[in-house]
C-alpha cells in the first residue's frame, strides 16, 4: 500500500467528524513527524459510542465493513488496497479509557492515552495517541494477546520514540537553563 493513500485515507478519516486519534505505527510517524517505514494499514482508536457513525461514514465513502472481528469491539474496513482498523474504547464510571466488550471489557487502556497534542505529516494534523501509550501498547501487545509474536518493528518504533521522547526532554531542560 502506498504511503499517499494511506495519507488520504488519514485525512478523509479525521475529517469526518467522527472523534478518533491514530495508534500503531502511523501514530509514530505523526508524533515524530516524518513517515518511519510503509505501513500494512491505518489503526485508529474510536469511541464504541460513535460505531455506527462511523460505519455510515465511511460505507458512504465506498468502505467495505469486514465482517470479522466482533463489531462491538474493532471495525475494520477496505476500499481497494486501504485497509482501516478501529480498536473501540469507552470511558468506565471512574472516567478512565476501557475496552467496551467483549473478554476484556472493563480493562483500561494506558493512562493518558488520549491526551497528546495532536500530531502532524507537512500541512496534515491528526489526534494521536500519546507516544507513552504507544510505548506500553506495543510492549505488551504480547502479554495481553497471547501466542502473538513480539515483532521487530515493535522494538524499532519503541526505540525511535523514546529516543524522541528524550530528545525533547533534554531540549526543554536546555531551555530552562
Amino acid at each position: 500500500m502506498n504511503a499517499a493513500d494511506q495519507l488520504s485515507a488519514i485525512a478523509e478519516v479525521a475529517g469526518s467528524g467522527v472523534e478518533v486519534w491514530l495508534r500503531g505505527g502511523w501514530a509514530m510517524d505523526f508524533f515524530l513527524g516524518r513517515v518511519t517505514r510503509p505501513h500494512r494499514d491505518v489503526d485508529w482508536f474510536a469511541w464504541a459510542s460513535d460505531a455506527d457513525r462511523l460505519v455510515q461514514v465511511l460505507t458512504e465513502r465506498g468502505y467495505d465493513l469486514l465482517p470479522q472481528p466482533p463489531h462491538d469491539q474493532q471495525l475494520d474496513f477496505v476500499r481497494g488496497e486501504l485497509d482501516l482498523s478501529f480498536a473501540l474504547i469507552a470511558r468506565d464510571g471512574s472516567g478512565r479509557v476501557v475496552v467496551p466488550s467483549g473478554p476484556w471489557a472493563g480493562e483500561p487502556w494506558p493512562d493518558g492515552m488520549l491526551d497528546w497534542p495532536t500530531g502532524g505529516l507537512g500541512d496534515l494534523r491528526c489526534p494521536i495517541i500519546s507516544p507513552y501509550a504507544q510505548i506500553e501498547i506495543k510492549k505488551m501487545m504480547p502479554v495481553w494477546v497471547p501466542g502473538l509474536p513480539r515483532r521487530p518493528k515493535d522494538a524499532e518504533d519503541i526505540a525511535l520514540i523514546e529516543a524522541a521522547l528524550t530528545s525533547a526532554s533534554t531540549k526543554a531542560g536546555e531551555r530552562k537553563n
